[in-house]
């Protein structure tokens, strides 16, 4: 199974119980207001910021803050144009790919602070186009494992399904970003409780760990996800689930 979407499940349930609340809502709003300066505060029209919506709507950001995130952001005001999005590439132990896409008002300390989490923890900066081609963006459908199979899941095909892959105790049904909205409307009206939908970064081969070089990349991700200018992490590993939740114990 894909470890690095199980770790980011694990990291979200440990993150509802002792992140410091102050900080996530931060890096939430920072998201929900670059991707309303981009593409509109329209949800709907605006996959980027659904998916920035949802993320806060999980860790339960109020709705306020939410709303006044997308305000700033379709209000073009100062604090919107001073952020700028840049994405990082480097590597890992044992070779693995991992992207980093920062939020930041300050690209020299964003880069200081990135460059010296991937030297600190067995990792390096790579050059710009280095890893950004082993991922890819894909529309990604989740719904529950237990409740539904593959065959649960046909009525997405017409809408644009490619592919259905296992993720622990999830079925994550993926397709083209543009069908994202039209596979999700799919399975609904088709009776499927959907879990989550959104644009996500897949990878598209993966390198298996264990050990040491799981242990070391996972805290590599750990410091370069409490960076403030850090909005995402993405890698490109698999990890026996069972050593996985060891870890994140």
């Amino acid at each position: 199974m894909s470890g690095h979407s199980k770790w980011s499940s694990i990291k979200h349930k440990k993150g509802a119980a002792d992140a410091k609340r102050g900080k996530l809502f931060s890096k939430l709003a920072r998201a929900i207001t670059i991707a309303a300066r981009d593409g509109g505060g329209d949800t709907d029209g605006n996959p980027a910021l659904a998916t920035a919506v949802q993320k806060a709507r999980e860790a339960s950001m109020p709705k306020d803050k939410i709303q006044k995130a997308i305000d700033t952001g379709t209000g073009a005001g100062a604090d919107s144009a001073a952020i700028e999005r840049i994405v990082y590439e480097g590597y890992g132990p044992a070779g693995v790919a991992v992207l980093v896409e920062a939020l930041t008002d300050n690209r020299n300390r964003a880069s200081a602070e990135i460059r010296f989490a991937f030297s600190s923890h067995g990792g390096s900066l790579g050059e710009p186009g280095s890893v950004a081609w082993i991922f890819e963006k894909k529309g990604a459908v989740v719904v529950d494992a237990d409740r539904y199979g593959e065959d649960d899941l046909i009525a997405a095909i017409d809408a644009g399904a490619e592919d259905v892959r296992e993720d622990g105790d999830r079925l994550r049904v993926l397709c083209d970003p543009h069908d994202l909205s039209a596979v999700r409307t799919a399975l609904e009206e088709a009776g499927v409780e959907v879990e989550s939908a959104a644009i996500a970064t897949e990878p598209k081969s993966t390198v298996e760990l264990e050990g040491q070089d799981a242990e070391r990349l996972l805290k590599l991700l750990d410091a370069l996800d409490d960076q403030d200018d850090v909005d995402e992490v993405f890698a490109n590993f698999d990890i026996p689930e069972d050593v996985l939740e060891k870890l994140a114990a």
